[in-house]
C-alpha cells in the first residue's frame, strides 16, 4: 500500500509596527530588559480597553494583496480562550470566522501553486524563560501584545523541500513589502507544520500531526521529512497515528511527542466585545494596493529580460533586495557609459549584456563577500565608482586579479578606482616587449615545467601564466601573456 503526504503550514509573523497591537507600548523585539515595554492594557488588567493598531491591519491587508487573497469588506476580532502563564489576560485577541484575508495563493519553484486559506491578525503572547538548573520559570511580557500575523495554507504541500521553499518565498515577500524582517532565528517568523499521510488515490485525509519548535528553514525541511518517514512506517505496520503536537530535536534529527492537540472548540471562540466590527472600504484597500512595490517574481522576470545574467545570480539579487538595488544603480551608470561609447567608438550591441554579466559577478561574489563585514547601508563604494571599475576591467586596463585588489581598497577607503590603480601601479600591461621579458624570466626559472609542456603536458601552461602574473604583480594582461608563452614554448 502506498501512502502520500499532505502538508499544511501555519506561519506566524511579527509585524514591525512602532507600537503593540492594542496599546501604545513600543514594539521593540531588541529590548533586553524584561517586562520593560508593558502597560495595564497588554498585561490584561481589569477595566482596560484594547484599541486596534491601524498600521498592523494595513500590513496584513498588504500581505494579503501581495499573495493574491480576497480582502474582507467586514472583519472582526475574537477571543481565543486558553490558560497559560505567558498569556496575561487568560485569552488571546485573535480572529476566527471573519479573517482579514482569504483564498490566496503563492507559486513556488517548479510551477507548484500553494493555496492560502486565510491570513488573520492577533496579538503575540509573552515569553517563558527557564533559568538553567532552576526548578521555576520566569515570564517576560515585553512581547505580549505585539501584532502577530498568522497565515494558514491549504494542505497542498507534498514534501519537506516544498515546505521550505514556500516559507523562504514568503519571507522574501514580507521583506519586500516592508511588513516584517521575518528572521526565524529571532522568532519573528515561526513555522508550524501540519502533516498527515493518506492512501494514494484516496480522498480521505489522514490523522494530522503538528510540528513545533522549528527555528530555521532547514529545520522545517528536515523535521517534515522525518515525520513523513515516521508516519509511513507506523501505517505500513498497521499502526495508528495519534493527533498530537510534536517537537523537533535538531541534534538527534527526530520529532518527539509533546501533547494531544486541541481542536477549535476547545478554545471557546466568541466575538471580542470591546472592539467594533472593522469596515474596510474599497478606496482604502486600493490605496494599500498602489503602495505594493515590485515583488520577487516580477523582479526575477525583469532581471532576466533586461540584463540576461545567470539565474543563480538573479536569485541572489532577488533574495538580497538591497544588493539587487545596488546592482541596478551600478547598471544605470554602465548604461550611460555604453551610450557614450556607442557614439564615439560604435561598439557592439552586446556590450551592455557583457558589462551586466561582469558587474553581476563582482557584485554577487566579491562585493557580497566583503559585505559580510558590514551592512550595505554603510558601504563606502558609490555605484559610480563601482561602474568605473567595471569599465576598466572590460577595457582590459586592469586584470581581474588587480580588480579584486582595487575593490578591496575601495571597500576600505571609499577611494576612486583610477586613483588606487595609479597609486598601486596596477594598470594592466599589454606591451609585448615588456611582457616578453617577464616570460623569459619565468621560462628560465621553471625549466622542468617547460620540459613537461614539450612532452605534451599542456596543463602546465596555466601554471606558467600564473608565475608571469605574480612576477608582474598582477599587472600583466593574461591573454597577451598566454600568446607570448605559446609562441616561445612552441619554438
Amino acid at each position: 500500500m502506498e501512502f502520500v503526504p499532505t502538508i499544511g503550514l501555519e506561519i506566524h509573523v511579527e509585524l514591525k509596527t512602532k507600537s503593540k497591537m492594542f496599546c501604545s507600548c513600543p514594539n521593540d523585539p531588541e529590548e533586553k530588559r524584561p517586562n520593560h515595554n508593558i502597560c495595564p492594557v497588554c498585561l490584561g488588567h481589569p477595566g482596560t480597553l484594547p484599541v486596534p493598531n491601524k498600521e498592523a491591519i494595513k500590513y496584513v491587508v498588504k500581505a494579503g494583496l501581495a499573495l493574491n487573497c480576497q480582502i474582507a469588506e467586514y472583519s472582526k476580532f475574537d477571543r481565543k480562550n486558553y490558560f497559560y502563564p505567558d498569556l496575561p489576560k487568560g485569552y488571546q485577541i485573535s480572529q476566527y470566522d471573519q479573517p482579514l484575508c482569504r483564498d490566496g495563493f503563492l507559486d513556488i519553484e517548479g510551477g507548484r501553486r500553494i493555496r492560502i486559506e486565510r491570513i488573520h491578525l492577533e496579538e503575540d503572547t509573552g515569553r517563558l524563560i527557564h533559568p538553567q538548573g532552576s526548578d521555576y520559570s520566569l515570564v517576560d511580557y515585553n512581547r505580549a501584545g505585539i501584532p502577530l500575523m498568522e497565515l494558514v495554507t491549504k494542505p497542498d504541500i507534498t514534501s519537506g523541500k516544498e515546505a521550505r521553499m514556500f516559507a523562504e518565498s514568503l519571507r522574501t515577500i514580507f521583506r519586500y513589502i516592508g511588513i516584517s524582517n521575518a528572521d526565524m532565528e529571532k522568532g519573528e517568523m515561526r513555522v508550524e507544520v501540519n502533516i498527515s499521510l493518506k492512501e494514494k488515490g484516496s480522498s480521505q485525509m489522514g490523522t494530522k500531526v503538528e510540528l513545533k519548535n522549528l527555528n530555521s528553514f532547514r529545520a522545517v525541511e528536515k523535521a517534515s521529512d522525518f515525520e513523513i518517514k515516521r508516519q509511513k512506517e507506523i501505517l505500513e505496520n498497521k499502526g495508528k497515528i495519534i493527533q498530537e503536537t510534536r517537537g523537533w530535536r535538531a541534534k538527534q534529527g527526530i520529532t518527539v511527542s509533546q501533547r494531544i492537540k486541541e481542536g477549535a472548540s476547545d478554545y471557546r471562540y466568541f466575538p471580542e466585545p470591546d472592539i467594533p466590527v472593522l469596515h474596510l472600504t474599497k478606496e482604502w484597500i486600493d490605496g494599500i494596493k498602489s503602495s505594493i512595490p515590485e515583488l520577487p517574481k516580477e523582479r526575477k522576470e525583469r532581471f532576466q529580460r533586461e540584463y540576461g545574467i545567470p539565474e543563480k545570480t538573479i536569485d541572489v539579487f532577488v533574495i538580497n533586495k538591497e544588493l539587487g538595488d545596488y546592482y541596478e544603480k551600478v547598471m544605470t551608470e554602465l548604461r550611460e557609459w555604453v551610450k557614450e561609447k556607442e557614439v564615439k567608438d560604435k561598439i557592439s550591441d552586446d556590450t551592455f549584456r557583457v558589462l551586466a554579466n561582469l558587474a553581476a559577478g563582482y557584485v554577487s561574489s566579491d562585493l557580497e563577500g566583503l559585505l559580510n563585514q558590514t551592512s550595505i547601508e554603510k558601504l563606502q563604494i558609490t555605484p559610480e565608482n563601482f561602474a568605473e571599475l567595471m569599465t576598466l576591467v572590460y577595457s582590459k586596463q586592469i586584470s581581474s586579479r588587480g580588480a579584486k585588489e582595487v575593490l578591496k581598497e575601495m571597500f576600505e577607503t571609499g577611494a576612486d578606482p583610477s586613483h588606487i590603480i595609479k597609486d598601486k601601479n596596477l594598470l594592466q600591461v599589454s606591451d609585448e616587449d615588456k611582457l616578453s621579458s617577464f616570460v623569459d624570466q619565468v621560462l628560465e626559472s621553471n625549466k622542468k615545467a617547460v620540459e613537461d609542456f614539450r612532452k605534451g603536458k599542456t596543463n602546465v601552461l596555466q601554471f606558467l601564466i600564473g608565475k608571469v602574473m605574480a612576477l608582474s604583480k598582477g599587472s600583466a594582461n593574461p591573454d597577451t601573456v598566454k600568446k607570448i608563452l605559446l609562441g616561445k614554448l612552441e619554438k
